[in-house]
């Protein structure tokens, strides 16, 4: 069937609006219209030097084996091949060994042995696209295969092929498991398996190198979502230091977490390239390409056992989890961390364990995709409340809601819910807004539709969400931003964000414009480069507006006080105005700004901390239908109801909202003195 949408907001004024509240607005994006007209420019886009060259990679046919020999010599034959680049290519001084992690345990090319099927052995490198990939074709390598390939969860398990720490990570709370078990009514065991997620962005793996100053310099144009941990990567590769690499990206066409490390053995192994011929070299995946190298959403496999009371109140659960990590670490564990922290989703259990391994296997290496672990870890637990729902005949919104966090109640790594109402009414919303005739009913034509149809099924479900916001990492809890106001009064913002079709961009524009009170068309967002904002962290776990955007809110602030004696001296002046009176008063009118977001951290030895700012709240009530023969399935509908909410600490938007507010009552109030004081004389 057709599908249709309706969004629902309360909003009057339009992008033009003067003053303080685009925060939060529902503005268009501030590149739309070049993405409608197929006008935006993305790495692949970008013009074509005269002495540009292109690369095409040669990758591993084979799981496991041992690399017996290379024989590049046909394809060197080609017209404008100009050259094979593999591990013996890297520069002295250099390292083929890499990690985006703690441990060192990726290669840019392969060595002697290859691990997986798409694993990196080298690059062709010709002075036209079809010239590269006609002369990779004929490189020939030749394997010898090993035995003992692991190709998935149970092999990993059975064979103990496990990433460091092999002996995996414990969260708990309350009573030793076994003993919370022994005392409830009812105890159940369970497995749960979820397959892995293709990222499909629509722009592929792309990267141009072009080096300067003889190759003194290289400008790196990379589709990253982590330009910082790219430029780091390919100054370790080239033995060069950071401050002689630039990393810059406009914009990408879609990361969802793919672009967050495994873009950075594919722009290192360009970086090669450009280094030793002094040539820019460019690099874009086929998507064929791409979706076989570049690693997916971590499969899981979950154990679980839980025990419960007759009215369904959940009091113990104790999970065991296994991601699938492929070869290498990448962000595996930081990917199996988050998970375990989410394997409760939106409810209290009194007594909770939970252990984790990630398995090393003979795949391309897993990687970050949106939610980080989160959705597999809710998946474990929405999978034991449907388990105890069947089991205890008790519809399973009733068992959601029972076993909702409330006010005040610690998770199982001791963080306390201090806005847990929320869950709730999120529930409440969803259910209440998505039938007419109510939830209970719109379950009970299910049931009859189920009933008349033999093979076309439908399914019905209330889900709650409760998500942790921040990066698990505490030092990547920061971000930074330049602000450059002009004599003419306009913005340029620059900050350590990516922007991937999300709007980040334009939420930065939103909040430099609220701040100085000036149109949204006063403010613009320059490309994201390591030379404006360095040391930044990924665009990744759904906080890059929130420190972003505190950055670039305190740069403004910091503008904003250097302007204000001048504002002082030029009552009603307008902001043209002031900035060009502070030009000719030697003001500086460039600001950096930094955020850290306090007080996040956990430590898993000792099992204390807080890991996340805050959490977001959520709930979807869906309903599906499914063709068991086919596979074939629909969302016939589907009411998301979402809330994100912060009580000790403010996001930057509402942060922006609140300084706005008590701006314009300070102003109020100056105004009321003046009319007082005009009066008295």
């Amino acid at each position: 069937p057709a599908a249709e949408g309706l969004q629902h907001w309360d909003y009057q004024q339009d992008e033009t609006t003067v003053a303080g509240s685009l925060v939060g607005a529902p503005v268009r994006h501030v590149a739309g219209d070049l993405h409608v007209t197929g006008a935006a420019e993305y790495t692949d886009d970008i013009p074509v030097a005269p002495n540009h060259t292109f690369a095409h990679p040669v990758f591993s046919t084979k799981a496991y084996a041992k690399i017996v020999s290379i024989d590049s010599t046909q394809a060197e034959k080609i017209p404008g091949v100009i050259g094979w680049f593999n591990q013996n290519s890297i520069p002295s001084g250099g390292s083929n060994d890499y990690g985006v992690a703690a441990i060192a345990d990726e290669k840019v090319f392969a060595s002697d042995t290859v691990e997986c099927v798409g694993q990196l052995i080298g690059l062709v490198v010709a002075d036209t696209p079809a010239a590269a990939r006609d002369a990779a074709q004929l490189v020939k390598v030749e394997y010898r295969e090993l035995p003992g390939a692991v190709l998935s969860i149970q092999d990993a398990i059975a064979a103990s092929s496990f990433l460091a720490p092999t002996e995996g990570k414990v969260l708990s709370r309350g009573d030793p498991i076994e003993e919370a078990l022994s005392r409830c009514d009812h105890v159940l065991e369970g497995e749960m398996r979820l397959a892995g997620q293709e990222h499909f962005y629509l722009e592929t793996q792309s990267t141009t190198v072009i080096p300067h100053e003889a190759g003194r310099e290289l400008e790196v144009i990379s589709s990253t979502q982590n330009p910082t941990k790219t430029q780091g990567v390919i100054a370790h590769v080239l033995g060069m230091s950071s401050s002689r690499i630039k990393c810059s990206v406009r914009r990408l066409g879609g990361g969802f977490g793919g672009k967050e490390t495994r873009n950075i053995y594919l722009s290192a192994a360009v970086a090669v390239a450009a280094k030793i011929t002094g040539l820019p070299v460019r690099i874009s995946l086929s998507r064929d390409d791409d979706m076989g190298t570049s690693g997916i959403r971590h499969p899981y496999y979950g154990r679980y056992r839980v025990g419960f009371s007759t009215d369904g109140q959940i009091q113990a659960v104790d999970h065991e989890i296994f991601s699938n990590g492929g070869h290498t670490q990448d962000l595996s564990w930081p990917s199996l961390e988050r998970a375990m922290f989410h394997t409760d989703n939106a409810y209290h259990i009194p007594h909770f364990r939970v252990k984790a391994r990630a398995c090393k296997t003979n795949l391309p290496s897993n990687t970050a995709f949106r939610g980080f672990g989160g959705p597999q870890g809710m998946m474990m637990m929405e999978t034991v409340v449907e388990h105890v729902a069947r089991h205890s005949r008790i519809p399973p919104h009733v068992i959601r809601r029972q076993n909702l966090y409330l006010e005040g109640q610690q998770t199982h790594y001791g963080m306390s819910i201090l806005d847990g109402g929320k869950l709730e009414r999120c529930i409440t919303q969803a259910m209440d807004e998505f039938s007419p005739t109510g939830y209970e009913a719109a379950v009970e034509q299910v049931g009859v539709f189920n009933s008349q149809h033999k093979h076309r099924k439908r399914g019905i479900a209330a889900i709650p969400v409760k998500f942790g916001m921040s990066f698990t990492a505490s030092f990547m809890n920061q971000a930074s931003a330049l602000v450059h106001v002009y004599q003419d009064g306009t913005v340029l913002v620059n900050h350590g964000g990516t922007e991937m079709g999300q709007g980040l961009h334009t939420k930065m524009c939103q909040i430099a414009a609220t701040a100085f009170e000036i149109p949204l068309s006063k403010v613009y967002v320059e490309n994201t480069s390591t030379d404006k904002c360095a040391n930044t962290s990924p665009t990744a776990a759904s906080v890059s507006a929130d420190m972003n955007g505190a950055a670039v809110l305190n740069a403004c602030n910091l503008l904003l006080e250097r302007l204000a004696p001048i504002r002082a001296s030029m009552p009603g002046a307008l902001f043209p105005e002031v900035t060009n009176a502070a030009f000719f008063q030697r003001v500086d009118l460039t600001a950096h700004g930094h955020y850290k977001t306090e007080g996040v951290g956990f430590d898993f030895a000792t099992m204390e901390g807080k890991p996340f700012h805050y959490f977001s709240y959520g709930c979807a009530v869906s309903e599906v239908e499914i063709d068991c023969l086919t596979g074939d399935y629909h969302i016939l509908r589907s009411n998301p109801v979402s809330y994100t909410h912060l009580r000790a600490h403010e996001t930057p938007e509402h942060l922006v909202c609140r300084l706005l507010l008590e701006k314009k009552k300070k102003k109020k109030k100056n105004k009321n003195k003046r009319k007082e004081r005009k009066k008295e004389e």
